[in-house]
């Protein structure tokens, strides 16, 4: 099957598929055309937290130059100014209305010498699939939510709180998580209108975690967090230019976040740079008996991840090359060459090919898993919603879309919603045999098979290709990606920068065997400080190119 066919088949995920020395090692590929005079970008003023890091921010209010209040106010005006206004990227589906009084608490504990460690004082966005007990509300971008607050924290939100971060707010997201419809546009939610990549404007931003990645990379928080079941963490952070962490399934609680498949569902950060994102993972994982993935977790749920931040960690690694995952953009296979080399010149043997044996066979028997598990995992989530929610099943989300068709399905259906409503319970042998077939080709035979055949470290191959221009009347044309394998395994994987393709960013994926966060950040530390591909967005109205002449 080719790489064009398969990310065809893939439509129903969330993506639908899904120094001196760096400088020459990654140079911006233009072979298909060049940048050309473009319209002119809205004005953004200057910012002056731009590209700050967590440890930056933490010496700052250290020395006193900065107050957790001051740093908030800076990201809310910010936010003001380009995601509501200019630009207007549209990241942000609701403030927290309490952040500024949040943040006063912060520095009156810092003051009387309580430091709770360096989440302290950060601001941070969570998608809007996460729950807070808060005045936000918690809607996956629905309207049918709209109204319902529950009754407690996410376990995330709980533990970013204790861990001394601020919740400026909530991002918008592909509406549901992208499960709703197989022909959706990622980042459009009937809550939330569409999010923008702020490289260019007309582009997507991926999904479903669209609005995490695109607020990170306009620097409108310090990191937000994601969630994936199949590319919405990884997918969105190749798309906006930033790091993304999909972790292994049970190692972060998905306790209070809005379900697809309790299978593949899980939580992460999205962040500038690995060393951020290392440091929020830290601070999410653990055992909750509200999840009872987590009790797989056990040692390897590490609460310091920052250890593993290794600029040499690339030397004497064993990488495998996944050239199943290239060949659907001659760019993107350009500047995975370059990535490639630059890993070669950094210590690493590259063994490649090396090909997962059961790529493309678990296509059908994923989504036949998603369409059992959310019936079950929604219609559990929403029972549980008080008064104040309008829905409290599937079926009533499906009827409601229907009564409000103008406003919550103009552009695409529900399609899988319907699907999903027509299964039966987990008990039926046809989710029981997707499920053990899924586990077995991505797991058994698939990504352990293919570390133990050739002693790897590690898996790499291009996330995703540069973002397609937003398609509101067709939806999603993504061109292909490498998202599938660990997703579908439950596995880790994380993306990191690699470069751009005509001005667009793109990221490779490096991941693994259940558990390897720890190698898999050491290895992509050591390859995002060698390359140190990330750059700041322009907020170009649109990308002007010329054909091939």
């Amino acid at each position: 099957m080719s790489q064009t066919a398969h990310a065809s088949r893939r439509r129903f995920l969330e993506t639908t598929v899904f120094g001196s020395t760096a400088a020459a090692l990654l140079p911006r590929v233009t072979t298909a055309g060049v940048l050309t005079s473009a319209p002119l970008p809205p004005q953004v003023s200057s910012f002056e937290l731009d590209e700050f890091t967590i440890p930056e921010l933490q010496q700052a209010m250290k020395a006193g130059k900065y107050t957790s209040r001051a740093i908030a106010e800076q990201y809310l005006a910010r936010i003001d100014g380009i995601d509501k206004q200019g630009p207007a990227i549209n990241s942000i589906i609701e403030l927290n209305p309490e952040a500024l009084r949040i943040a006063d608490d912060l520095d009156q504990e810092r003051k009387a010498g309580h430091w709770r460690g360096p989440l302290h004082g950060i601001p941070i966005l969570i998608k809007d699939n996460i729950d807070t007990a808060d005045k936000m509300m918690t809607t996956a971008g629905s309207l049918a939510l709209v109204g319902s607050k529950p009754s407690i924290d996410s376990t995330v939100a709980r533990k970013l709180r204790a861990a001394g971060a601020i919740i400026l707010g909530k991002t918008n997201l592909s509406e549901w998580a992208n499960i709703r419809s197989s022909h959706s546009t990622s980042g459009w939610s009937g809550r939330g209108g569409l999010t923008k990549n702020p490289y260019a404007l007309d582009r997507n931003a991926c999904g479903s975690s669209s609005g995490s990645g695109a607020a990170v990379a306009a620097n409108l928080c310090t990191v937000a967090i994601g969630t994936e079941t199949d590319g919405s963490i990884v997918c969105p952070a190749s798309a906006n230019g930033v790091v993304g962490i999909k972790p292994t399934v049970g190692l972060v609680s998905r306790a209070g976040i809005i379900p697809i498949s309790h299978s593949q569902d899980g939580a992460g950060p999205i962040a500038r740079s690995l060393a951020d994102a290392a440091l929020v993972l830290g601070a999410l994982t653990g055992e909750d008996p509200r999840d009872s993935a987590t009790s797989a977790a056990g040692a390897n749920a590490l609460a310091d991840y920052s250890r593993f931040l290794d600029p040499g960690g690339l030397r004497g690694a064993r990488l495998g090359v996944a050239r199943k995952y290239f060949g659907f953009s001659e760019n993107v296979d350009a500047l995975m060459a370059t990535a490639l080399d630059a890993m070669k010149r950094a210590g690493a043997s590259l063994i490649d090919p090396a090909d997962i044996a059961s790529f493309g066979k678990f296509d059908d028997s994923e989504l036949e898993l998603f369409m059992y598990e959310l019936k079950a995992d929604l219609n559990r989530y929403l029972s549980q919603l008080g008064p104040m929610a309008r829905v409290h099943s599937l079926k009533e989300i499906i009827d409601f879309n229907d009564s409000n068709q103008q406003s919550e399905m103009p552009y695409f259906g529900q399609d899988l919603f319907i699907k999903s409503e027509a299964k039966g319970p987990l008990s039926e042998k046809g989710y029981l045999d997707a499920l053990e077939k899924n586990h077995r080709l991505a797991r058994t035979e698939g990504i352990d098979a293919l570390m133990e055949e050739f002693q790897l470290d590690a898996i790499v191959a291009p996330t995703a290709g540069p973002a397609c221009l937003t398609d509101l009347l067709n939806g999603d044309h993504f061109t292909g990606g490498s998202s599938n394998a660990a997703a579908v395994a439950g596995y880790p994987n994380i993306n990191v920068p690699a470069g751009f393709v005509d001005g667009m960013p793109v990221g490779i994926s490096f991941f693994g065997r259940a558990w390897t966060e720890p190698k898999l950040i050491k290895l992509a530390y050591a390859f995002e400080q060698t390359v140190k591909a990330r750059k700041p967005p322009k907020f170009l109205p649109t990308l002007s190119l010329n054909s091939r002449g």
